[in-house]
């Protein structure tokens, strides 16, 4: 109750049209991938000319979260992710979405959290390592959890892990679902930055930064007051989105256009 009390009410953002990145920094922002390394390399080559193009800055990259699951090329994703992360060090973010954590939750062996990770397109996760189809159809749920801390490479298992939940330029907060409204970004639980959806998405209040993020599929990107969703469901519709930042300056990159 105390701690209530005390806590601090977060200031408005800056508008969407005012919102800002500090001088001299380009960010791009990439949405839920979900195993389409297809897309991920296609999305990173048009970045890299649009990043060339533009002219020298200090260039950044946050993904977003949901590396993984549903599509058909999760450890080729986490591949180019840690390709991503030695090749621009600090300047490579990573963010840690519902299902990494699920990821990380099924590669301890857990069988309860196998069989979740499973239900939310894991199996797709599975496939992507090294067990054919016919195997993974053979094994019982239990006989899966335990091949699982085997299965999952420790270098994929240790890069996701280190995973951050909200990162923070300017005006703008970087997290992978969404924040609980009425709460300052940094007092938000992971919980919430991880998992939250109708709380965040229907609430049209300012938040203390303006909120990019991901989580929620939209047909194509969706810009609010207070918000800027991209997950624009790349492992079905084909299109891949990015958000790119400089300045006040705000466009967008995609594929399957």
């Amino acid at each position: 109750m105390l701690k209530a009390l005390l806590r601090r009410k977060p200031k408005p953002a800056a508008p969407i049209d005012t919102a800002t990145i500090p001088d001299g920094r380009r960010v791009y922002a990439i949405g839920d991938i979900h195993g389409r390394r297809d897309l991920l390399d296609l999305l990173l080559d048009r970045i890299e000319e649009d990043d060339r193009t533009r002219g020298a800055a200090d260039t950044h990259i946050v993904f977003l979260g949901d590396l993984m699951d549903r599509g058909p090329d999760s450890a080729g994703v986490i591949d180019k992710a840690i390709e991503v992360s030695r090749r621009l060090g600090e300047n490579a973010h990573f963010l840690m979405g519902n299902h990494e954590e699920v990821y990380l939750g099924a590669a301890s062996g857990d069988e309860k959290l196998v069989r979740f990770f499973c239900k939310i397109g894991g199996r797709e996760t599975i496939l992507s390592y090294d067990i054919g189809p016919q195997e993974y159809n053979e094994l019982s749920m239990e006989e899966l959890a335990a091949r699982m801390p085997t299965l999952l490479p420790r270098e994929h298992v240790e890069f996701v892990s280190s995973f951050k939940d909200r990162i923070v330029m300017g005006d703008y907060a970087f997290v992978h679902a969404g924040v609980r409204p009425g709460v300052p970004i940094d007092q938000q639980r992971p919980s919430d930055l991880r998992w939250i959806r109708e709380d965040f998405i229907m609430d049209e209040a300012p938040h203390d930064k303006l909120i990019v993020h991901g989580h929620t599929i939209t047909d194509d990107v969706e810009e609010c007051s207070n918000r800027i969703g991209i997950d624009t469901g790349a492992y079905m519709s084909g299109m891949l989105t990015a958000l790119a930042l400089e300045g006040g300056e705000r466009w967008y990159i995609k594929t399957g256009q």
